[in-house]
């Protein structure tokens, strides 16, 4: 079967729309191809930074004929109807038609139509215009004489050329389909590097395609672009003693950048080095898109050389000695103003001396440069919400929080307050405010620079954490302590003033900040009750991000559906977790299975007995049992109804499901032989009650009747 080559070139493409766009145009090529009927078998999308390309294998060459039977009125109905059918059939005369006998209805009409199938060339024609006009950029703009005209094409950049081939993969001469967009016509022609190959190129299919473009100094595939910059950078700086800093969102951006990567090494003087490795590392690759190396076997998290990576576009002819100058230029002005920042942010604040009222609010040491900060931002009145008031009564909440929480969490009372009033000390700091993903991580190395305890320092930059999924979660103390009070603070903040989530809008992060304290206090293993801290509507909130959060880790909602319906500890996510833990465990045991169905089966007889008005006995009477099973049931409640209530209260949890699990046989015995309906209304009423017991005694650790299965 043939093949479809589709390339649509363009001036230059931002290189953070240019996987998704590529993704795209194979989404809507492929959709519409098999909408009109084609299949294929395979499809496989291209970019550069002036191209999409499309590669699509296997193609039918012409799509099947569509059958349909349109069912009509019978044969003896009036001509209004019998003209509808046919308008509806698009038939002229209801010769045209065929009768069909029915035994129950008679004869009735039937059109048999027959839509001829259609060519791969002729669908093709018809689908690219189409989604090149309706191609979803996040911008795009008009351009030339036509942009005046209503209608006219919107495209990312001046779309320069169309080139749509269908043939055969291999051998033959390919069809060129005639398409044409706003006066560009497809052709068979594209165009390599703009500066080493700017002549026309004729192909054929994709194969030939791909090779003369690549000796056209274009590489198409951009995961080939991305191994040859990575590949490229490490030999460079293992040449001269250095290790790649490697940076994979750097990566795919600079390889949307270049169709011909180019690998080179600058420098920029040593003085630069006493900026924080982050600093350098930011400012380098913001102003320059440019690597980071370090010494060779040193710390990951150590400090940074002198000698970056650059990806040019292009091979000079002075072997890219002037493209180095240049950047190396660009860097070392970026650094020199990073340099100063860093400098200006050691010494004293001119207003000092106006900072001392500030400066008692929080009990700060305005000898300090981070102290400083902190009592310029409380003095500064900067806002955090206009509902919340300032940075600095935040903090001042954040502060006296972290105090009440320190003890819970097992931190330093007093170690935990100096981290939370030193916590957004940072804020307006020269660095972050060039740099503002650096805040916390500034803050934790201005607060070392001060002396700072190590655990108040760490404090700083964690407790942001964990800003998602992947993050991980602070482990010290100090910083968990700040990191559930910055989080429990914007949380209750946010819903005193109703200003909740609402479907996919979120945009103070709070489900994000839930999450967060749900995998902090699990994740380290903290016993922490939250009705002390939120109200029932914000718990409820929790609940619905634990269950995101135990899903994910492969929970069944039903599980935690049962567990959070208990009247105990569901305020505790930990308890919780373990909760789900344990019973998830013990319902893949057959004593767990068993019991599953036996409480099901006593809380659907109850069920059924409830609604029916049926008298259940407020208490079992032993006395008035008349089987054995119903006295070994009984029995075995009582125990198992003791047992699993002390594992609860010690937190033990499979002991509650193991002694939940002595019920299996008594339960199974009891209905095997045990007829609850007895026509005696007393002993009916007291067996009821007896089911009434297995399902509270069950309840100790989960509602069981919540449990699918």
């Amino acid at each position: 079967m043939p093949d479809l080559l589709l390339e649509l070139r363009s001036e230059e493409i931002p290189a953070r729309m240019q996987r998704k766009a590529a993704g795209d145009l194979r989404k809507m090529i492929t959709d519409g191809l098999v909408e009109a009927g084609l299949t294929y078998e395979g499809a496989q999308e291209y970019w550069t930074p002036r191209r999409l390309t499309l590669d699509i294998r296997g193609l039918n060459a012409r799509s099947k004929d569509v059958r349909e039977e349109i069912k009509g009125p019978s044969v003896s109905a009036p001509e209004a109807a019998i003209q509808g059918f046919l308008r509806k059939a698009g038939l002229s005369d209801i010769a045209q038609a065929h009768r069909h006998a029915d035994p129950k209805k008679g004869e009735f009409y039937v059109a048999h139509l027959v839509k001829p199938g259609r060519s791969a060339e002729e669908i093709v024609a018809e689908l690219v215009p189409a989604v090149i006009r309706a191609f979803p950029w996040p911008k795009s703009m008009r351009w030339g004489r036509a942009s005046a005209q209503p209608g006219s094409l919107r495209w990312v950049r001046p779309l320069q050329s169309i080139l749509c081939t269908f043939g055969p993969e291999t051998g033959g001469e390919p069809e060129v389909i005639d398409i044409e967009v706003d006066g560009i016509r497809s052709g068979n022609v594209t165009y390599g590097h703009r500066f080493h190959a700017p002549d026309a190129i004729t192909v054929k299919r994709f194969d030939d395609y791909v090779a003369k473009l690549e000796a056209a100094r274009v590489v198409l595939d951009a995961e080939r672009r991305k191994a040859i910059i990575r590949d490229d950078a490490k030999n460079i700086a293992f040449a001269n003693g250095l290790e790649l800093v490697e940076d994979d969102a750097l990566l795919e951006e600079v390889s949307g950048l270049v169709e011909w990567p180019v690998v080179l090494m600058g420098s920029f003087e040593e003085e630069y080095l006493q900026i924080p490795a982050e600093v350098i590392q930011l400012t380098i690759r913001a102003n320059q898109k440019c690597f980071v190396t370090r010494p060779a076997g040193g710390n990951p998290d150590g400090g940074v050389s002198n000698r970056f990576i650059l990806t040019a576009n292009i091979e000079a002819s002075d072997g890219g000695a002037e493209i180095v100058h240049g950047n190396g230029k660009v860097v070392r002005a970026r650094l020199s103003d990073a340099l100063y920042f860093w400098n200006t942010d050691q010494a004293d604040l001119p207003d000092r001396a106006g900072l001392t009222e500030a400066g008692e609010t929080f009990g700060l040491d305005l000898s300090k440069p981070l102290d400083q900060r902190m009592a310029r931002l409380h003095r500064l009145g900067v806002t955090f919400h206009a509902k919340l008031g300032t940075q600095g009564e935040r903090v001042q909440r954040i502060a006296k929080l972290a105090e009440d929480l320190a003890p819970v969490v097992g931190a330093d009372p007093q170690l935990a307050r100096r981290a939370a009033v030193l916590a957004k000390a940072d804020l307006p700091t020269e660095v972050v405010g060039e740099f503002p993903e650096l805040q916390g991580v500034i803050g934790r190395k201005y607060a070392l620079l001060q002396g700072e305890h190590p655990s108040v320092a760490a404090a700083l930059e964690e407790h942001y954490k964990p800003q998602g999924p992947s993050d991980r979660v602070p482990t010290d103390p100090v910083s968990v302590t700040v990191a559930l009070a910055d989080k429990f603070d914007t949380l209750v903040g946010f819903w005193a003033i109703d200003e909740k989530p609402t479907g996919s809008k979120d945009p103070y992060a709070l489900r994000r900040a839930a999450l967060g304290v749900i995998r902090i206090l699990v994740e380290n293993g903290i016993q922490m009750p939250l009705a002390s801290h939120v109200n029932a509507d914000l718990l409820s909130f929790f609940h619905d991000r634990l269950k995101v959060y135990l899903r994910d880790r492969g929970a069944r909602h039903d599980l935690i559906d049962a567990v959070l319906a208990t009247d105990t500890a569901n305020d505790d996510l930990l308890l919780i977790v373990r909760r789900v833990e344990a019973l998830g465990s013990f319902l893949e045991t057959d004593d767990g299975k068993n019991l599953l169905a036996g409480t099901k089966r006593a809380a659907n007889i109850l069920a059924a007995e409830e609604k029916k008005g049926t008298t259940v006995a407020e208490a079992v009477e032993p006395a008035r049992f008349a089987a054995e099973q119903e006295r070994s049931l009984f029995a075995a409640v009582n125990q198992a109804e003791k047992e699993a209530a002390q594992a609860v209260e010690r937190q033990d949890f499979s002991a509650a499901m193991a002694a939940l699990s002595r019920l299996r046989e008594p339960v199974d015995a009891f209905f095997d032989t045990v007829l609850v309906n007895d026509e005696d209304a007393v002993i009916r009423a007291n067996r009821l009650a007896l089911l009434q017991r297995i399902r509270a005694t069950t309840s100790t650790v989960a509602d069981f009747s919540r449990i699918g299965g």
